[in-house]
């Protein structure tokens, strides 16, 4: 078995047993210590956390074994959130493990490792080269339980400690909401581990909390726990509505990433959350008698215009840099950015060690809402100023080549071009457009992302884009290029989206005024009618007082 088919760029995650077994858990606790925790001396800790699927507990005591019987002192924390490893290796001081697969099916586990204060362990920065020490631990045998310690030094030991009271006492002194007016939020835990943090750290604060699957299960009986797939904010979006609530919050497995609905149950854009959130810590900062000037917001390439534009009316300073946590997270430390947000809902605070943390960012989300008396939609709405395709992917035989293609329009058009990660192309005209395309690190994907000032705008960029992209699809591989309509959302997720009146298959379709939508493949409710769902900036609206009736008469 080779370690390196399934210990990733930055963190390990693979099948249980077949690739990720106590075995080899030990070995990598081993690597680990050697590699890493060895760094800060023979003295130096680890402290382990673990999520809710029914493979932690056991994997994580494997590598305890392994990290102890290299002479470190492990401290095991138990069930916890990602960011709750987070918090306690930054308050430890202590390098840090935690057993999770975020979202993935219930047959797969992982790992995520971190340094002292949280700082990320990537390939570039020790995992490949534990990975290297780990593969050989395990071929010559030395990883097995009774190897015993090495006979440099005795035996590390292993403690647990509870660290969730913590985790949550220090999250709500950051983030002060004993003066918010009360507000009604639903929470969608997925199963996942907000199921035990939200408690924790909402509990006593003026919220009236309505749980959805709350109940710690990894084998995820509801739905996945992915946020990130509109699929899976169905049902919080139907609940916000029917329990008249002024927000929703959903929490992916570990509960790093939250995603946010408003009062209508229509998802609120992450580059929303990070600019609003971004606005709340320069005024912190200035309140504090900082200067704005000396303030840096982090966003990513792919993050909406409005995020630099707001930071800068704010007097900051918005520093951009490429997709991937381990880009942000560098380009914090370096910068001493107070925050920083990317489109997939990871939000990273100064004040968390530069860690990410979706718990925090809700808490800025609340806090921002119970201080003025409007709605989320209200409030919002100052921060979300462009209309954004969402991201498209497109297999293209030659990716080089498309992008030569791509380059080589954007100078016709007179364009301003950049290759921080791929090309992001900004037009001089007006009304204001740009687009991002950058090739995918493991598959022969082009990943598209247009905004623009407008919907017609941004449709004609999007379209002509893809056009040039497809039409190199088209003449190296043969195949036709695919309508631009059902571009807003990739094939595989159109594939397992279904109507929430009937459970009934959806198919891609244009609305009025050309806006693409999904319809319901089958009759809903009255003979002969069927219901289409808008998709708006990338986002199926799958709410069923918001859907279009479709008279079909030929339907079965």
């Amino acid at each position: 078995m080779r370690l390196s088919d399934f210990i990733k760029a930055y963190d390990v995650r693979g099948l249980v047993p077949e690739q990720l077994s106590p075995a080899v858990a030990r070995a990598i606790g081993m690597a680990f210590a050697d590699v890493v925790v060895a760094e800060r001396g023979d003295q130096a800790g680890v402290v382990i956390g673990y999520d809710m699927r029914p493979s932690s507990p056991e994997l994580a005591d494997a590598f305890a074994q392994g990290v102890a019987c290299r002479g470190h002192d492990v401290t095991v924390i138990g069930l916890c959130s990602t960011d709750g490893l987070y918090y306690a290796s930054g308050a430890l001081d202590q390098a840090g493990a935690m057993f999770t697969a975020s979202h993935n099916p219930a047959e797969y586990n992982g790992i995520k490792l971190c340094r002292p204060g949280a700082a990320p362990v990537g390939q570039d920065s020790g995992l490949a080269e534990l990975t290297t020490v780990a593969q050989g631990l395990l071929e010559d045998g030395l990883a097995l339980p009774d190897a015993g310690p090495t006979p440099q030094r005795a035996a590390g030991t292993i403690s647990h400690r509870p660290m969730l009271g913590e985790y949550a006492q220090y999250l709500n002194g950051l983030v002060d909401l004993r003066t918010s007016r009360p507000l009604r939020v639903v929470v969608d835990a997925g199963n996942g581990m907000a199921g035990l943090t939200v408690p924790a750290v909402l509990g006593d604060l003026p919220l009236t909390v309505i749980p959805m699957y709350f109940e710690l299960d990894g084998t995820f009986p509801n739905h996945e726990a992915n946020p990130l797939d509109p699929a899976n904010l169905v049902d919080l979006q139907r609940a916000v509505v029917e329990h008249r609530a002024d927000l929703g919050l959903a929490f992916d497995g570990d509960a790093d990433r939250c995603f946010v609905v408003d009062e209508r149950g229509r998802p609120v854009s992450p580059s929303a959350i990070t600019a609003l959130v971004a606005t709340r810590e320069i005024a912190k900062h200035v309140a504090q008698g900082g200067d704005p000037g000396q303030v840096s917001i982090v966003y990513n390439v792919i993050s909406s215009a409005a995020v630099p534009q707001i930071v800068a009316e704010h007097g900051a300073r918005a520093v951009r840099t490429r997709v991937g946590h381990s880009f942000i997270k560098a380009r914090m430390a370096q910068e001493q950015a107070v925050f920083g947000g990317e489109h997939s809902a990871h939000y990273y605070f100064r004040e968390f060690w530069y860690a990410d943390t979706g718990m925090l960012a809700a808490l800025h989300v609340l806090a921002a809402l119970g201080e003025q008396d409007g709605s989320l939609s209200e409030l919002v709405a100052a921060f979300a100023r462009f209309v954004a395709s969402g991201e498209i992917n497109s297999r293209v035989a030659h990716v080089d080549r498309a992008l030569t293609e791509v380059r080589a329009w954007a100078q016709a058009a007179s364009a301003d071009v950049d290759a921080l990660d791929g090309l992001t192309v900004t037009g001089r005209d007006e009304p204001m457009w740009w687009f991002n395309v950058r090739p995918s690190n493991t598959e022969p994907l082009l990943r598209l992302n247009v905004e623009a000032a407008d919907q017609d705008t941004m449709e004609r960029i999007r379209d002509s884009v893809l056009g040039i992209i497809r039409a190199g699809q088209a003449d190296h591989q043969g195949e036709a290029v695919e309508p631009p309509m059902g571009a807003a959302l990739p094939d595989w997720l159109r594939e397992i989206l279904v109507c929430p009146a009937g459970r009934h298959p959806l198919a891609d379709a244009v609305g009025p005024g050309g806006v693409p939508e999904l319809v319901c493949t089958q009759d809903c409710g009255a003979a002969g009618v069927r219901r289409g769902y808008r998709i708006e900036d990338g986002i199926p609206i799958l709410l069923l007082d918001e859907a279009r009736l479709i008279e079909h008469p030929e339907s079965e």
